[in-house]
Formats: structure tokens, C-alpha cells, sequence
């Protein structure tokens, strides 16, 4: 493998998953580094991509599974079922999705060379100045298992950082926190992006870490116009409507603006799974959609629902009447809400995190003073650059 004379950044990112946060925030992390000054590229791992899912299958055949992780294994499972039954437009309009995510990362992303294995990754470390892991929920335990976004295949002479990393949830299980407090101590600067992550930190390693800005909000509105285009997709006023979860609730709530606001209601249905009520819930069902195309959608929105973190953030730098719910309850152990309130907190943003059995006519009387929540944004946007070009100097930074 040709090694470049000119070290980069590496950065470790899950660029390739099918879901619009995780890509546009990969593509985020190449957006800053670009701003910054830093040449870098993406670790390409489907050389060794089959290694990273082996490892997290053989963890979750080992491990106690909860009920409710169970639940979200089952429910993908089926949505595989339902897809080999329905081999007609369903089937063809989530390969139409697929292409549209691999179009993006084969346009938008600098690449490194496909490295055959993490041995291979790890004995090229030396072309890289540092290697960066973020964000997203790559600490998750089963990624923790899979030891990639762990950055123990990196040598120590290279300069390491984690950059608004997310655990994906609010404690770790015993076996797992074994693993994390070998490479929390090896990870030289780490910075996560919710409360809760850094309060995991500390109590397995010690070592006080800043809570920094995801990726995705160090940019304004107009920054994001340049994967995107300037034309509405969608012509005329309507309701964008963007979930993962499952939940009826959050479905009816959609029905019930609709009725008030006599709005068509636009979908980017069955994301994580076929769920029946997204069909009934919506006028419009998007799938050949991009992750700059799901951007045009929301900026063009008149009211947006989702539960989705990222599409919250978007909903939030283009300045939208939006509404936001709980995926999942705070006692699960799945549990991704503390992303949310942790956004919501930063931002000053208390009363659009919602359950879906409010009052509709309330609720459209919220009211969000966005000059406010820009001064906010603007001073954690600051503390997150300068947490970020201080740990890629590899200079003593907040991190403990």
C-alpha cells in the first residue's frame, strides 16, 4: 500500500450506515476538518467490515440479552421478513433509499485506501498524525465489542481523539465497562456529546471530559446548502414527519395536526423497520431520498415531527415549528434520550420534547425565541472548536 508523504487525520466514523444522522454526521466531521485546515480522510472499512459485524454478533449470542434489546432485534428481523414477502413496490422503494445513501457517500466522502483487515489498519497508522473517532453512537456495547471505534488498533505514538462520542445510553453493562476502561485510559483527548456519557467516563476512568457540540451543529443552515438544492422538493405548505421508533402515539399525534393545520403530511416511512401506521399516517411516502434531500425536506417544512436527535438539530438550525418525542422510555435500557435532553438543554429548548398526547391548539402556540438559542449554540459551537483544535495539536486540552 502506497503511504503519502503528507500525514492526514484519520477519521473513524460510520460513514456507511443508512440513516440520515449517522451519514450527514460523518460527513460533519469531514466538513470541520476541512474548515480547520486538517487534510484527512475516512477510514474505508469494507475490506474488514465482515471482521467488525463478526465480533458484534458473537457479543450479542454471549450476552444476557435484555427484553428490550431483544425487542429491537425481533422487530428488525421481521422488517427482513416482511421484505422478502413483499417483493414488489416496498421491496424496490427501500433499495431505491439504499442507493440514494450509497450515491451520497460516493460523491461526498474522501476515502483511505480499503484496508484488508484492522492488522492492516493498525501497521499503516503511521501515514496518519492522529486518528479521530466520532460521533454518533459508536461506544455502544456491542461496538464496544467489535473493538473498532475502541481505537485500540492505534498505536501509541499516534496522536488519538474522541470527538462528541456517543455510548448510546445512559450506563454500561459490567462486562462491557471492563472493555471501556482499557481504552478510555489509551484514548489521549475525549470529548462526548451527552451528560450522561460523561458521567460514564468518569466513573470508569477518572478522567473529567467535556460535553461537546454533535458535528452537525457547527454549521448554520446556509453551510448545509452546499449538498442540497435551493428548490423545494415538495411544492406548498405541508408537515414533515421523520420516526424511528414504532410507537402509535407519535403516529396519531401527525393525524391530529394534520386535521388542525389541514396540512399534507410528508414521510420518509419505515426507516428502521415496516411499521403499518406510517402508511395511514401520511399523504406523501418519500424513499429515493438523500441525505441532502432529507435537509431540502426539513428547511422547507412548515412543522416537522420526528424522533429523531439529528433531524431535531436541522429542525433546529432552520429555525422550524417542531415537535420532538421520546423514543424510548427513560428506564429502558436502550434508552437514546439523554442526547435529547441534552440538546434541548444546550440549546434552551424546554417545551417542543413532547410525549404525543398533548393538545394540538396548545401546542401550536409554542413559541421559540431562535435569536436566543443562536447565542447559545454560538458559545458551545465556540468551546467545541476549541476543544477540537486543541486535541488535534495533541496539546493539553479540558480533558482531564
Amino acid at each position: 500500500m502506497e503511504i503519502g508523504k503528507m500525514k492526514k487525520t484519520a477519521i473513524v466514523s460510520c460513514y456507511f450506515q443508512h440513516n440520515y444522522g449517522s451519514m450527514l454526521q460523518a460527513y460533519a466531521t469531514q466538513m470541520v476538518l476541512d474548515k480547520l485546515g486538517y487534510e484527512n480522510e475516512t477510514i474505508d472499512i469494507s475490506g474488514f467490515d465482515g471482521e467488525i459485524k463478526k465480533a458484534k454478533i458473537l457479543y450479542f449470542i454471549k450476552a444476557s440479552l435484555t427484553s428490550d434489546i431483544l425487542i429491537t432485534k425481533i422487530g428488525r428481523a421481521k422488517d427482513a421478513v416482511v421484505r422478502k414477502l413483499k417483493k414488489n413496490n416496498y421491496t424496490r422503494s427501500v433499495e431505491a433509499r439504499d442507493e440514494a445513501f450509497r450515491r451520497f457517500e460516493k460523491e461526498h466522502f474522501e476515502m483511505s485506501p480499503a484496508y484488508k483487515s484492522k492488522k492492516e489498519l493498525s501497521d499503516n497508522c503511521s501515514r496518519y498524525k492522529a486518528v479521530l473517532v466520532g460521533s454518533d453512537q459508536l461506544w455502544l456495547p456491542g461496538n464496544i465489542a467489535a473493538d473498532y471505534y475502541t481505537l485500540n488498533f492505534v498505536p501509541d505514538e499516534i496522536n488519538t481523539v474522541a470527538y462528541a462520542t456517543s455510548f448510546g445510553q445512559s450506563s454500561l453493562p459490567k462486562d462491557t465497562t471492563k472493555l471501556a476502561k482499557v481504552f478510555l485510559s489509551k484514548i489521549k483527548h475525549i470529548s462526548v456529546r451527552e451528560e450522561s456519557g460523561a458521567r460514564i467516563v468518569n466513573n470508569i476512568t477518572g478522567r473529567t471530559v467535556p460535553v461537546v457540540c454533535d458535528p452537525t451543529l457547527l454549521f448554520d443552515g446556509k453551510d448545509w446548502m452546499i449538498i442540497q438544492e435551493e428548490a423545494p422538493i415538495i411544492e406548498g405548505e405541508y408537515i414533515f414527519v421523520y420516526f424511528l421508533g414504532n410507537n402509535l402515539l407519535h403516529r396519531e399525534f401527525v393525524t391530529r395536526l394534520k386535521k388542525e393545520t389541514s396540512l399534507k403530511v410528508v414521510c420518509l416511512p419505515h426507516i428502521d423497520e415496516y411499521v403499518e401506521a406510517d402508511e395511514a399516517c401520511s399523504d406523501i411516502r418519500l424513499y429515493d431520498i438523500d441525505p441532502g434531500q432529507f435537509l431540502n425536506l426539513i428547511r422547507n417544512a412548515k412543522y416537522v415531527c420526528t424522533d429523531s436527535f439529528h433531524c431535531s438539530a436541522f429542525s433546529i438550525q432552520y429555525e422550524k415549528n417542531f415537535f420532538t418525542f421520546r423514543r424510548f422510555s427513560n428506564t429502558s435500557r436502550q434508552s437514546t434520550n439523554s442526547r435529547l435532553e441534552t440538546l434541548f438543554n444546550m440549546t434552551g429548548i424546554e417545551d417542543r420534547l413532547i410525549v404525543g398526547n398533548e393538545n394540538i391548539k396548545k401546542v401550536l402556540t409554542i413559541k421559540t425565541d431562535y435569536s436566543l438559542v443562536r447565542e447559545r449554540l454560538r458559545k458551545n459551537i465556540e468551546e467545541s472548536y476549541k476543544y477540537l483544535t486543541t486535541a488535534l495539536e495533541n496539546q493539553r486540552s479540558t480533558d482531564l
